[in-house]
């Protein structure tokens, strides 16, 4: 069942690059059919390749790609190229659970031992795709193949997914729509709210200092970050939620003599206003620099640019201190450590978690101590969750302890 282009306006329909139909000859296609199997073929991390090699290089293997989906096709199917990295195949008779698997599996299997070779450049790369597979009516069952391609890429690129009706990317998307209305109102109403985590000096047994964290009033339910911050971002609204906080934060603990540390963002950093504004509030409340921590998110720790280097080590020139926070995963790694040389490090929760269980945890934190000790710098860990955690903590040397059996965070300082 190859697509038969219209004859009138023929320009209109063809990639002119694969020499496919388009994305528009693929809306015109599901209207006029029914019953249909979608599969949407996601070609994985192609960026990547037009990185490398350069984006005539790039269209040379996107043509060969579409080559070979073109060689899988079967005569029942028609082949789309959908967006820059997508094709569909759109499959009309029936398919069981089973077919559908096996043809998303052969496809899969078919580029992961084949590699597309340029002999003229003599360049050899290997490709693999992710696919999300939908049954249905209409446009919408388009949607639903792509929302299962998002879905099988959070669990793993190389895989497929098939719709089932509950689509987690999707519940995500809705759930941070409903989030970037609320933290709107949230911000406008003033119901961003400052708590703070106490943290415990392991060797004196006493609280010495604080962390802020942001919450939100939601009709006096207090919700967490892990709710709102990705709307955060979507809206760019993460340095308001940053200066609320910090502005609370240098007002309570005016009144006090502790540390606080504050959570800081690859967005405060890439606007350039945080040393401006942090100086203000030393100046307002009248509070030495050093007692003022800044304890820089995972994104922060991965970013590349001299200029937040620099933004960091004016900070530090200031007097105020620096802390890495969840250390040990995603990006994290000891060479970016040497290049920050903060004061603090803070041990990432799922390794603290797990260090009574998991040999490997306890390796992983006990090899962090071992480096920070030799570095100079202190480690903090958090989530510790009751006595025996704490214990093991303590033998381990590491200096500071944070969590709910320290501490659960407050609104105000007790």
């Amino acid at each position: 069942m190859k697509y038969e282009l219209p004859t009138k306006e023929w320009d209109y329909y063809i990639d002119q690059l694969t020499q496919l139909p388009n994305r528009f000859a693929l809306l015109d296609f599901i209207k006029l059919h029914s019953r249909m199997n979608i599969f949407v073929i996601n070609i994985d991390n192609f960026n990547n390749i037009n990185n490398a090699y350069g984006y005539v290089v790039g269209d040379e293997i996107m043509q060969e790609i579409a080559n070979r989906l073109e060689t899988l096709r079967p005569q029942n199917a028609a082949l789309f190229r959908f967006d820059g990295d997508e094709f569909v195949f759109i499959v009309n008779e029936f398919f069981n659970f089973r077919e559908l698997k096996e043809f998303a599996q052969s496809i899969i299997s078919f580029f992961n031992f084949t590699d597309i070779e340029l002999e003229h450049d003599d360049i050899v790369v290997k490709v693999s795709v992710t696919i999300g597979i939908a049954m249905g009516n209409g446009i919408i069952t388009l949607n639903h193949a792509s929302a299962a391609v998002k879905d099988a890429r959070l669990y793993a690129k190389g895989s497929y997914k098939i719709f089932e009706g509950k689509s987690g990317f999707s519940q995500k998307q809705q759930e941070n729509i409903y989030w970037i209305n609320k933290i709107r109102h949230a911000i406008e109403d003033e119901k961003v709210v400052a708590f703070f985590q106490p943290i415990r000096n392991n060797k004196t047994k006493k609280i010495e200092k604080y962390e802020c964290l942001a919450r939100i009033d939601d009709d006096n339910a207090m919700v967490s970050p892990i709710r709102f911050m990705e709307a955060c971002r979507i809206t760019g609204t993460l340095p308001l939620v940053t200066r609320r906080i910090t502005t609370r934060a240098f007002e309570v603990f005016s009144k006090t003599d502790y540390e606080f540390s504050i959570n800081i963002t690859s967005n405060d950093i890439n606007l350039g206003y945080l040393e401006e504004f942090l100086m203000m509030q030393v100046k307002k409340y009248n509070i030495d620099p050093s007692r003022v921590v800044l304890e820089l998110l995972e994104d922060i720790v991965t970013l590349t640019e001299s200029n937040m280097l620099e933004q960091i080590n004016s900070l530090r020139k200031r007097g105020f201190k620096v802390a890495i926070d969840d250390f040990g995963v995603e990006n994290s790694n000891f060479s970016r450590l040497l290049e920050l040389n903060p004061d603090y490090l803070k041990i990432d929760g799922i390794f603290i978690k797990n260090i009574l269980e998991n040999k490997e945890s306890e390796l992983i934190v006990e090899t962090i101590v071992e480096f920070c000790k030799k570095r100079g710098i202190k480690v903090i860990a958090e989530y510790i969750a009751n006595k025996d955690i704490l214990e093991r903590i303590e033998a381990l040397e590491i200096e500071y302890s944070q969590g709910y059996y320290i501490g659960e965070p407050s609104d105000i300082i007790k």
